[in-house]
């Protein structure tokens, strides 16, 4: 092995420890609470070794969203395929959407909700993003019937997103999720 290898070796066990001690700060007080210094203190490097791998706070929390598109992309895609029936795996897509967003508010926030420069639905979409929203086309696709599946599937990720959010809000109402998920999945599949 090469001084080279080493060093890169090194330097992505530190980025790999930054992303995860922000994650973890961010799971259990918030976004608020990650701040470099505090990060500095949690990883034990200084300032400038975070700053030596990411440009900022926003630099890490957009870091931090792609490892989450990755992360849904592979939870969408074993819900999906877990049945041949396009009903049901449109529904286990939406169930286990909805358990991601639980799962990990911290993360589905940076994703989502948090100021980013990353870019949607267009050329400069990154990889991770676009194999995620691939996953809710591949389940809307035998519904499209004549419909854009790519607009279909904005549409039902815009209707998953909202039920989501507003529900991590405590916005809706005490019925159970999966009521809400199957209404929308009954208004895709018919």
């Amino acid at each position: 092995m090469t001084i080279q290898d080493r060093k890169q070796r090194e330097n992505e066990a530190r980025r790999r420890a930054i992303l995860s001690a922000s994650r973890l700060i961010a799971e259990t007080e918030g976004w608020n609470a990650l701040t470099t210094r505090r990060l500095a203190h949690e990883i034990e490097y200084s300032q400038p070794v975070i700053y030596a791998h990411f440009d900022g706070r926003d630099a890490i929390i957009e870091a931090i969203a792609l490892e989450g598109f990755d992360e849904l992309a592979t939870v969408l895609s074993s819900a999906r395929l877990t049945t041949a029936d396009p009903r049901q795996a449109l529904l286990a897509l939406a169930s286990a959407y909805s358990d991601f967003a639980d799962r990990s508010p911290a993360l589905y926030e940076a994703m989502f909700v948090a100021r980013s420069t990353l870019s949607f639905a267009n050329a400069a979409t990154p990889d991770v993003m676009r194999a995620a929203f691939q996953e809710i086309v591949s389940a809307v696709r035998p519904f499209a019937a004549g419909r854009p599946p790519g607009v279909l599937a904005e549409v039902v990720w815009a209707a998953l997103h909202g039920v989501c959010t507003l529900k991590r809000g405590s916005r809706l109402g005490p019925e159970p999720q999966s009521q809400r998920l199957e209404i929308i999945v009954g208004l895709v599949a018919g």
